[in-house]
């Protein structure tokens, strides 16, 4: 037996997809990391090149990766307990940086509970498998991310149990919530707290009073749900993310230590009864070995940091780089989607100047992420630029020199 037949087959899948425009491209792979110097921050090298990049495509918003204490951290319970945990969490895989960890980030995003699982994507889903049932309507925003949408598929919910408003949209919301059938027991609002192709927050505040109108409609209530993997560590004075920004407060959080705390892991946040619903019940929490040990100190570390005058300061170099290449690019007469978060989209809104730009930044040692169709709509083609902490003043008045030599 062989997979021939199957290999001509996905083939063809392949080149549909290269055909449509949604094929990803070849993966890069980084070789040497090269450290902040002088007015220069990082650089990366990639195989098959002599350049030096400055990354402008990376979540480390906070850019902790290679901060000595997560380093030191990770090291140190790597020896105290090895590189894995060799077994599920209920048969045994549970290690006390585990429990560390789910503590810390509770009282990080000011929930009583938590529990931490391999990804924000596998939060979402794990969160979809515990709360969901035959009389569970989900209303989400039309933006949202992946791992929701899977979400709710892998949750088996049917069609007549969605709802999706436009983007940001109060009025849409409300349609949405007056159209969930009677017989519905609970009601989710599911939404991005920063959509991570725009910059732009959710009005956190505006949903939960709506939601709150609702409430008592429902035998189970509204539950307000924020994957805030873009907001958390990188957002709001404090850095606790999108609800910190707005001043309110969803039911449950989502986030990721993948991103702005510069390490690896998601979680899902909230009250005790509904993290011991998720510990019984979702499938990509129960049935997967846990984070390591390493992971799970670094990014306690990465909190305790993004949580001190040192994170102070990171927070506040990333929002005066995010200011500095905003105003830039106004001053070019270049579009983008206004906000104060890192996330800086560059609106080109043709597909081949768009390809074009990328090029010619890659040309010029930086890294950057375009969408273009049929990814995006005709029309609406972007060139995504994500500021991080370790970037510096230089670097941006380089980037911004670059875009004014291609205008």
């Amino acid at each position: 037996m062989s997979t021939d037949k199957l290999d001509r087959s996905l083939a063809k899948e392949i080149e549909s997809l290269k055909e449509e425009g949604r094929a990803k491209s070849p993966e890069r792979i980084i070789e040497a990391y090269i450290p902040p110097e002088g007015d220069r921050g990082p650089r990366y090298k990639l195989r098959g090149s002599n350049q030096e990049f400055i990354r402008l495509n990376s979540n480390s918003y906070l850019s902790l990766a290679n901060h000595p204490k997560l380093i030191e951290a990770a090291d140190k319970a790597t020896h105290e307990f090895g590189v894995g945990p060799g077994a599920v969490r209920f048969i045994d895989g549970t290690f006390k940086y585990h429990d560390q960890l789910e503590k810390r980030i509770a009282a990080f995003v000011g929930k009583p509970a938590a529990k931490i699982f391999n990804s924000a994507y596998t939060s979402n889903c794990g969160l979809a498998l515990s709360i969901s049932d035959k009389n569970t309507h989900w209303i989400g925003d039309q933006l949202n991310h992946n791992s929701i949408i899977r979400g709710m598929r892998i949750a088996n919910i049917p069609s007549g149990n969605k709802g999706i408003f436009k983007h940001n949209n109060m009025d849409d919301l409300r349609r949405c919530l007056d159209e969930v059938t009677t017989e519905m027991e609970r009601v989710v609002v599911i939404f991005d707290g920063i959509f991570s192709m725009r910059g732009d927050h959710a009005p956190i505040g505006e949903i939960i009073e709506i939601c709150n109108e609702y409430d008592s409609k429902f035998k189970d209530g509204v539950i307000t749900v924020v994957d805030d993997s873009h907001g958390i560590g990188a957002y709001g004075t404090t850095g606790r993310g999108t609800p910190d920004y707005c001043g309110a407060q969803p039911d449950i959080i989502i986030g990721t230590f993948g991103k702005a705390f510069g390490v690896n892991g998601g979680y899902i946040a909230g009250s005790p009864t509904l993290i011991e619903a998720v510990r019984q019940k979702a499938d990509t929490y129960i049935y997967t070995n846990p984070l390591s040990v390493a992971d799970c100190t670094a990014a306690v570390q990465a909190i305790d940091i993004c949580d001190s005058d040192e994170g102070k300061a990171l927070l506040e170099n990333i929002q005066n780089r995010a200011r500095q290449f905003r105003e830039g690019l106004e001053r070019l007469g270049l579009e983008s989607i206004p906000g104060p978060h890192a996330v800086v989209p560059l609106m080109v809104r043709d597909t081949a100047k768009t390809h074009r730009l990328v090029k010619y930044l890659y040309d010029n040692g930086i890294l950057v992420v375009g969408l273009t169709f049929p990814v995006v709509p005709k029309g609406d083609e972007t060139i995504r630029f994500q500021i991080n902490a370790a970037h510096t003043q230089s670097d941006i008045d380089h980037v911004l020199g670059l875009l004014k030599k291609f205008a």
